[in-house]
């Protein structure tokens, strides 16, 4: 079996990947439902990886999946005619990487990540300065656009477009110039290593 990296260079199994990152209540998910939303209506398939640092629990614990679980399954695959999810215990293994995950997705236009801001991967940073924390942009070469509420600063990298977060269709439309610049890779090819 083939090992998955992650690279700026040789994109994942999943074509074309941008990574929305940001600090807590920016309002990265605000933009990224937008995005979405806007993206399915024009017929696009987007895929949605979401990084939590919180447990999850998809059903209550006296569910029977969860029961499976508890009971010492490694996986359990919930299915119905309107939706799957695939639980997968990790009992003290390390957290999958980047790449690992998105090789199991189905393939997809674009597959937007909500968080691994230390992936080298482009990214469209959510900056608000009203939360008081610093921006990554400044440290971090492959944040390709910033969304704030901010007024645009003197002295930005060449390149790095500075968006309105309160004009979410401006941000559309560059993510639109983005797919356009970032051809789609075909998974296999991705995974082994084949993108040139």
């Amino acid at each position: 079996m083939a090992t998955a990296t992650v690279s700026a260079t040789e994109p994942p199994g999943q074509g074309r990947v941008l990574l929305v990152v940001g600090w807590s209540g920016s309002g990265k998910t605000s933009l990224l439902e937008y995005l979405v939303g806007a993206l399915a209506a024009e017929g696009l398939r987007v895929n949605v990886v979401k990084h939590s640092h919180h447990d999850i629990e998809l059903e209550p614990p006296r569910k029977d999946s969860a029961r499976l679980r508890m009971a010492g399954a490694a996986e359990v695959m919930l299915a119905s005619p309107y939706r799957l999810a695939i639980m997968r215990e990790l009992r003290g293994a390390r957290e999958p990487a980047l790449a690992e995950l998105l090789c199991r997705l189905s393939p997809a236009d674009l597959t937007l990540v909500e968080g691994y801001k230390w992936e080298a991967l482009p990214k469209l940073e959510v900056f608000r300065p009203a939360l008081g924390k610093a921006a990554l942009y400044p440290e971090d070469p492959d944040v390709r656009a910033v969304v704030s509420d901010a007024v645009r600063p003197g002295g930005l990298a060449d390149g790095l477009a500075w968006l309105d977060l309160n004009a979410p269709d401006q941000v559309l439309a560059w993510l639109r110039d983005f797919m356009r610049e970032h051809p789609q890779v075909p998974a296999q090819a991705a995974v082994n290593g084949g993108y040139a």
